[in-house]
């Protein structure tokens, strides 16, 4: 599923319509100077480097012009401004797996869980893409065209069209909020060099008096199993049970058209 229109846009529609414009390919409004001599797609790539290296906080077109060796100025000639980049990002990103997911074969099952481990594997590379909100999203080719593909998965199994789009949302923010936790842990242990590990033992310290005492049962018989150590992919434990839980629903159309 794709963003939302993120970052402030004091001129309101307008600016939406210049991201529209320039994702359904558009040419940028003409402006004056001598004749372009970069590319909108080369910009974009560049500040996804970045973006992906140090963050959406590290994104300015001064950052971005000195990676392509040219005045920053002269990037306003292509993209009008920083929110319209980050609109750009974010297409070009679903960009990168169309060719994949447009090919996903198998019965719904399995196209939705190629469809969510794509997800997760977007998220992965750009961890960027969480830092955006996903309230309203900005229409643009490749988000729509992997939406499409992920609707086509569900589609002529018994559900309204309600609940098609209803399942494909349930799934993407399934995905995006397990991305979101995981690379936030990630990102902790780099950012202050308290590996995992540590940071448990240290609770330990406090947590277990409350342990010793009992006051916690449920979390003492998970913890004493092993849980909080072991290698269990909570990733595809989750995927499975919102397949499943989708599963139990279509089952229930397909019952009741049958009567």
């Amino acid at each position: 599923m794709s963003h939302d229109e993120g970052s402030a846009r004091p001129d309101g529609g307008a600016a939406v319509r210049r991201s529209l414009q320039l994702m359904w390919g558009g040419a940028p409004e003409p402006t004056r100077g001598p004749k372009p001599g970069l590319a909108v797609g080369s910009i974009v790539r560049a500040a996804i480097e970045l973006a992906d290296t140090e963050g959406l906080v590290a994104l300015s077109m001064r950052r971005i012009a000195g990676a392509l060796g040219v005045g920053a100025m002269s990037l306003y000639r292509y993209v009008p401004g920083k929110a319209e980049l980050v609109d750009l990002m974010v297409d070009e990103v679903y960009a990168e797996d169309a060719a994949a997911v447009d090919v996903l074969e198998g019965d719904w099952r399995s196209r939705l869980e190629a469809f969510g481990r794509q997800e997760w594997a977007m998220y992965l590379r750009h961890p960027w893409m969480l830092q955006i909100a996903q309230g309203r999203p900005m229409l643009g080719p490749n988000a729509m065209r992997s939406t499409d593909v992920a609707l086509r998965a569900v589609d002529d199994l018994g559900l309204t069209e309600d609940e098609m789009l209803g399942a494909v949302v349930t799934l993407s923010a399934f995905v995006a909020g397990l991305a979101k936790s995981t690379i936030e842990a990630m990102q902790a242990a780099d950012r202050t060099g308290i590996s995992d590990e540590e940071w448990w033992e240290i609770q330990g310290e406090y947590v277990g008096p409350a342990v010793v005492a009992g006051e916690l049962p449920m979390l003492t018989k998970v913890g004493e199993a092993g849980a909080f150590n072991s290698s269990f992919d909570n990733f595809e434990f989750g995927l499975q049970c919102v397949l499943d839980g989708l599963g139990v629903l279509i089952e229930g159309r397909r019952a009741a058209g049958g009567s």
